[in-house]
């Protein structure tokens, strides 16, 4: 049997094949046209930036009639755009396509000009001549078998098709490129082995990944909750810190040594993210890590079946008029399971022993006590005039549990240059929940200010 042959066609060649019939896109057993706006549009961009499509597979019966046995899609697409008026939708990414516009110069001699063109909403026909010409020379491969018949072209088709697409899940995580290593690192974790309750199916489709990203975000960043998994990575991968996955890793390294078979079915598909950013929560109380294993039997054998929101619901039915991953529900399942966990620990936990707030922000910022109490007065009064000009009256922000935060926040910008100005009064504006303990709300203020001066400096870059 001869070797299957290599053939390069211009796009336009190909797809005049197509339509003059040389080349057959509807075998019997091929599949009917399945692709999304999104592939389409994506598959556009890829030949007008000219970068990479697979070879399209075909069987040549005797007569020289060829059929498409890989590449169906793709081959449909791309005559879509070029004879079938496709209009490339608006919500295609990096629609901005770079090339080289032809013009000529004061004496009439041809010049090449840097140009760029927003693909956005528009056909083949709105291209410019240039887009035109160099989607209609895109060099498409193909690769042909020799002396086919029906029953081979079906082969081939069954064999090339072979394949499993990747799903909702791995194709977000294709988002969260700045972090992704981060994201593989925790998901190797023995808390996804034996102390979770994730199938060997959910972690090959990506559950594990996603119940990542979605902890980081329900943890660090909701007040910005996305429902998408996609919207999630997108958004992480522009404001998101290392630190945030470190914190998750550590965090799980605790929970490996606490958490018991009877209780690790809480940790599934469904709500792990929830459990783990209650666990944040948790890890600003000062109790011992055991506690909250306890509490988590406690509340899958007896508090899941008490009616403890404020509607009246279960925790399972608090979602039953809405999706799990609507924020109002996420918040209002949060603000449930932290009153439940604060009323279980508040009995017997231990009395963590107050600090004074030269200790607290010595501790918190590693400076020396002394040097740092002979400046008390000055710092103190510096917070007192910069909350009187940036935060509005009536934000819970000025509230006297959340002075000392503020505080250590005050004496963190002077050690390290920083004005709060700006970023405090978006920040007051911005949140109207704070936590309890002062070093987790101290924590959370300093990350995002971070944030807020990287984002700055990107602006200004």
């Amino acid at each position: 049997m001869a070797r299957p042959r290599k053939q390069t066609y211009t796009l336009k060649m190909y797809l005049d094949k197509i339509k003059d019939g040389d080349i057959c896109n509807n075998a019997d057993v091929q599949r009917n046209f399945v692709w999304n706006n999104e592939q389409i549009n994506e598959l556009i961009v890829t030949v007008l930036t000219d970068d990479y499509i697979p070879p399209i597979i075909l069987g040549e019966e005797d007569d020289s009639q060829l059929h498409i046995a890989d590449g169906g899609c793709r081959s449909a697409a791309l005559k879509k755009f070029r004879y079938g008026n496709y209009k490339i939708t608006s919500t295609i990414e990096d629609s901005v396509i770079l090339y080289k516009r032809k013009s000529k110069d004061a004496n009439g001699k041809i010049i090449w000009e840097d140009a760029e063109f927003d693909i956005k909403n528009k056909t083949y026909e709105k291209l410019p001549d240039e887009l035109k010409k160099k989607f209609d020379e895109y060099q498409i491969e193909t690769v042909i078998h020799g002396n086919c018949d029906r029953h081979k072209i079906s082969k081939y088709i069954k064999r090339y098709n072979n394949n499993v697409p990747m799903n909702t899940n791995q194709k977000a995580f294709t988002y969260l490129y700045d972090f992704a290593g981060y994201v593989r690192e925790i998901s190797n974790r023995r808390f996804f082995v034996d102390f979770s309750d994730y199938t060997e199916t959910e972690k090959i489709k990506g559950q594990v990944e996603r119940l990542i990203v979605e902890t980081v975000m329900c943890t660090n960043y909701l007040k910005d909750w996305k429902k998408q998994t996609k919207a999630i990575c997108k958004y992480l991968n522009q404001r998101a810190v290392k630190e945030d996955f470190g914190k998750l890793a550590d965090y799980l390294r605790r929970l490996e040594n606490i958490i018991t078979d009877d209780i690790k079915d809480i940790f599934n598909g469904k709500d792990s993210f929830l459990f783990l950013t209650l666990f944040d929560r948790f890890a600003g109380l000062g109790i011992e890590d055991r506690r909250f294993a306890e509490f988590l039997a406690e509340f899958k054998h007896n508090l899941r079946t008490e009616r403890k929101s404020t509607s009246g619901l279960l925790f399972d039915e608090i979602d039953r008029d809405k999706g799990t991953k609507d924020k109002a529900v996420i918040m209002a399942k949060l603000d449930m399971l932290e009153k439940l966990l604060l009323e279980y620990v508040e009995g017997d936990k231990k009395e963590v022993k107050s600090t004074g707030a030269e200790t607290f922000i010595a501790g918190n910022l590693g400076m020396d006590i002394d040097e740092l109490r002979e400046d008390m007065d000055f710092y103190n009064e510096s917070l007192d005039n910069l909350t009187v000009s940036t935060i509005k009256d009536g934000s819970r922000l000025l509230n006297k549990e959340n002075r000392l935060s503020l505080l250590t926040m005050m004496v963190y910008s002077y050690k390290e240059d920083q004005d709060l100005d700006k970023w405090l009064a978006e920040y007051a504006q911005n949140n109207n929940t704070y936590y309890t303990d002062q070093k987790k709300n101290f924590l959370h203020m300093k990350s995002d200010f971070e944030r807020f001066l990287a984002d700055k400096k990107r602006r200004s870059a």
